[in-house]
């Protein structure tokens, strides 16, 4: 077997709206197409013995083992292959259970999909099930468990920690969307204008000098003592003869502890002689130049809570342990304890397996012990320092007991180090008593607190504590999404995407776009390029600027990673016609439409589809949306719109020459279409189906009748505004246009506009495409021969998988079917050729340049366009006037 590609889908996507994160594996299984899994001699018996669990696998057959008979009654590879990667993701921690297998057009080479919960642990699991599948083909011994271990070790590197995790989750079900901003723990809740940032339980709204403060341990105890909050007695050292003096005045037993470190390390505690002193100083300064030494206070580890400066939970905390029977080692019990079904590695599970490393050795070798040590019976046999959980520690709640003083103290602290999350340790035998009266002592203030203790204490009840974190975040009411309108089709989208923005522009809002030719924000060029995929929706989205999003969604970005969003308030489909047939495995019109339809599909429910209703294939996927629709149609007669219109719904059409509105049986008459720039006087009729949804989608905004009028009158296309998109140059004695049409559906769109066009002789620049079908680039040819007067053949800059000379027999094949004798030349550089076809242009023509780096021909074209303003010579000089353009 071969695998042929895969990819990661991070959004809603054509394999499934609703899960959107999915591997895409291309798999060619080469001969075992030709061998169903009941012709592979024992196959399924050591199927079932490798991965008994995957007896689970209802399949299609509706119940467990259902699976099974599918492999004994004989199924295809890609089939096993989807099973097998999400069945060894569940084994590694991860359940999750979607997956498809489908043939694609080329023999033997499937689309094994299937869902993951760690993109790393997913891209693994693909490459990994196919192994696994060889090896029991051939029927060679694997070694299932060290795959399993590496995923559990990539999902460790790549998830989010537990604390970050729960606000993140607890954001989600409550419809706010979030975006990573790093491979670590920094995210962003909302979008745009509203978003709230996080790093673990560090906030946008945290105080810059609360951390500051309580990274330093010694300022911190030095502030709270000086509130009254009792703090350990303690100094800060440099060195060994400071640790000799700071020991003469805290005595033993004692803390020492580096003064910026965090989660234990570097800190021990119980410290009892010299030499152990000694020894823990240079543990400290591993961490810090700067160490703290303090008396060691006796008692019960407890952590209190503290966001938006209220109480929340409390817990009481024990470190890693064993309790000794008098037979078994050290090393035997922390084996048994570690079989807890409870205890897993890192994050995985409630509580985490305890590893004897060189600190527990150091820690038992201070009472006399070794990991081989037989403790008596019932002794408890302490393994690591400090109480935390991602070392083995345990958690009891106890935030119902813990005395009304202490809660007060706590919110107190919160206060006087400025922090919106705070955890406050406390030592104390009693928590249920005020700690003045017990002889506790507050012992640091965190200013980035875990909450795994919390969520999932050891014993007790979990505590929702990102609840209030959100709620601090987004109080009730406030929004944290921005409005976000997706325009897709074949034809006609970077023009719909760049009025839409021109629209909601003209009414104040700070708009975010991506279009084919670059990322504005604000009207800022911020990106250049094709930026229709889901990395450039995402980049508006993370703008803390933009308050509407308009994104050019094309079909290149939803089969490579899916949408860049999860849900958008209007999507658009402006038309679906042949174009990029043959790539991805999308070789028919229909299977184009089932990958737009994502958009639509993708609409909140509040929010509306905008559909062409001249469009069948865009008509029938209202079907698949769970939306409010409306409708846009350059006929006002259209059946499916009087329906539509005669139920209530909103339309936009074109009726009498006027752009309008159908709110019902209503008509909103917005503006004559003559009277719009964009439509060259009611000429540029694909431009007039442009205008409709995307005064539809602004309407459906809130903006008025009179603001789109005035809005449209001010849209001028213009290399400015729509650049490459029936730009119109007026030469001395010509004119010229520069168009980024490139497949059928636009040649015959342009046609229909140059068939009103008076001028002549009209001549047009055209190319082909290398990753098109050769029945697409042959139609452009023919289409080119009865648009043109005269052709000229260039080629694009990127030839996308066959040869110059190819692509250029192909669409002089097409017009010679039209034409034989059709007039044209063939110049391969796209600067030549336009030069050529302005510096020879006879008075009167109409030249056409369909370029695909629109860029480059507008800066030319404005060149010679320069030029031929300046040029000297009269009207009846045109053939050295032209020689002078021609340069």
């Amino acid at each position: 077997m071969r695998i042929l590609r895969i990819e990661a889908m991070r959004g809603p996507n054509q394999w499934s709206v609703r899960r959107q994160h999915l591997i895409v594996m291309r798999l060619d299984i080469q001969e075992l197409e030709e061998r169903p899994t009941d012709t592979i001699p024992g196959f399924y018996e050591r199927l079932t013995k490798l991965l008994p669990s995957t007896f689970s696998h209802r399949c299609s057959e509706e119940h467990e083992g259902g699976f099974w008979e599918r492999v004994k009654r004989g199924t295809w590879m890609g089939h096993v292959i989807e099973h097998i990667a999400l069945e060894i993701q569940t084994l590694a921690g991860m359940d999750t259970g979607f997956g498809r297998t489908r043939s694609t057009s080329d023999r033997g080479v499937y689309n094994v999909v299937f869902s993951y919960m760690e993109e790393p642990v997913g891209l693994y699991a693909a490459r990994a099930a196919v192994r696994i599948a060889e090896a029991l083909i051939s029927g060679e011994p694997y070694d299932l468990e060290a795959d399993i271990q590496k995923m559990r070790e990539l999902r460790e590197e790549s998830r989010l920690g537990p604390s970050t995790a729960s606000i993140v989750q607890e954001a989600v079900n409550r419809g706010i969307p979030y975006l990573r901003l790093n491979g670590q723990s920094l995210v962003q809740l909302g979008h745009g204008v509203h978003q709230k940032r996080i790093r673990a339980t560090i906030t946008s709204r945290t105080s810059n000098i609360g951390v500051e403060i309580a990274c330093d341990k010694e300022e911190t105890k030095q502030l709270l003592e000086s509130y009254e909050i009792p703090v350990p007695k303690g100094r800060v050292v440099r060195s060994e003869e400071g640790l000799k003096d700071a020991l003469e005045v805290v005595g033993y037993p004692c803390v020492i502890k580096p003064i910026g470190g965090n989660h234990g390390r570097g800190a021990t505690i119980g410290i009892k002689t010299w030499d152990e002193a000694v020894a823990a100083l240079a543990k400290a300064r591993e961490i810090s130049r700067s160490v703290i030494v303090e008396r060691y206070i006796t008692g019960l580890d407890h952590r209190l809570l503290v966001i938006d400066h209220q109480f929340v939970a409390a817990a009481k905390r024990t470190p890693a342990c064993v309790v000794g029977d008098g037979t078994r080692t050290i090393r035997q019990l922390v084996e048994e304890v570690n079989q807890d079904p409870r205890r897993g590695y890192g994050h995985e599970k409630v509580l985490t397996r305890i590893d004897i490393d060189d600190h527990t050795e150091k820690l038992l070798a201070r009472h006399g012990m070794t990991p081989d040590s037989v403790p008596p019976k019932d002794e408890v046999v302490y393994l690591k320092a400090t109480a935390n959980l991602s070392t083995g520690g345990t958690a009891t709640d106890v935030t119902e007991v813990v005395h009304s003083y202490n809660v007060f103290m706590a919110e107190r602290i919160s206060r006087i180090i400025d922090l919106d999350i705070c955890g406050i340790d406390i030592m104390t035998d009693d928590i249920t008593q005020p700690i003045r009266e017990t002889g506790g002592a507050v012992l640091e203030v965190n200013a980035a607190p875990g909450f795994r203790m919390h969520l999932e204490p050891t014993e007790g009840i979990g505590r929702n504590v990102a609840e209030p974190v959100v709620d601090m975040l987004f109080p009730p009411g406030a929004p944290s999404r921005i409005p976000i309108i997706s325009i897709t089709g074949t034809n006609g989208k970077t023009t719909t995407t760049r009025l839409i923005a021109h629209l909601m522009r003209s009414v104040g809002y700070k708009v975010g776009m991506t279009c084919t030719d670059g990322v504005y924000i604000m009207n800022r060029m911020l990106m250049t390029g094709d930026c229709t995929g889901p990395v450039s929706a995402q980049f508006v989205l993370k703008d803390p600027l933009v308050d509407m999003a308009v994104l050019e969604t094309a079909r290149g970005g939803i089969l490579r990673a899916g949408l860049g969003f999860e849900h958008c308030d209007v999507g658009i489909v402006t038309n679906v016609a042949a174009d990029h047939l043959g790539l991805k495995d999308i070789n028919t019109i229909d299977e184009l439409a089932q990958v737009k339809s994502v958009v639509p599909r993708s609409v909140r429910r509040d929010g509306y589809a905008i559909l062409n209703a001249d469009d069948e294939r865009v008509m029938a996927m209202r079907k698949a949306c769970d939306c409010k629709i409306a409708l846009f149609s350059l006929d006002e007669n259209n059946r499916l719109i009087r329906q539509h219109c005669k139920l209530g719904g909103l339309a936009a059409i074109y009726e009498n020459g006027f752009i309008t509105i159908s709110k019902g049986e209503w008509k909103l008459r917005i503006e004559k279409a003559v009277n719009v720039p964009l439509t060259y006087g009611g000429r540029a009729v694909f431009n007039i189906q442009n205008v409709l949804p995307a005064v539809l989608a602004a309407y459906v905004r809130g903006v008025k009748i009179e603001e789109l009028r005035q809005a449209l009158a001010t849209f001028v296309p213009s290399p400015a505004q729509t650049p490459g998109r029936l730009n119109l140059f007026q030469f001395k004695n010509f004119q010229v246009v520069v168009d980024y049409a490139h497949n059928p559906h636009g040649f015959e769109a342009l046609g229909r506009f140059l068939a009103k066009v008076p001028d002549t002789p009209k001549i047009g620049v055209i190319a082909g495409v290398g990753d098109r079908r050769d029945e697409d680039t042959i139609n452009l040819g023919r289409l080119s021969a009865r648009m043109f007067d005269e052709i000229i053949i260039r080629q694009d800059r990127n030839l996308r998988g066959k040869s110059d000379d190819e692509i250029i027999a192909l669409l002089v094949k097409g017009i010679h079917e039209v034409d034989p004798a059709k007039k044209f030349i063939i110049l391969k550089k796209e600067e030549e050729a336009i030069r050529h076809a302005i510096g020879t242009a006879p008075k009167g023509a109409f030249v056409v340049l369909c370029s695909d780096v629109v860029p480059d021909a507008l800066q030319l074209v404005l060149k010679l366009k320069e030029q031929d303003d300046q040029v000297p010579f009269s009207k009846d000089d045109i053939p050295n006037r032209n020689k002078a353009l021609v340069g």
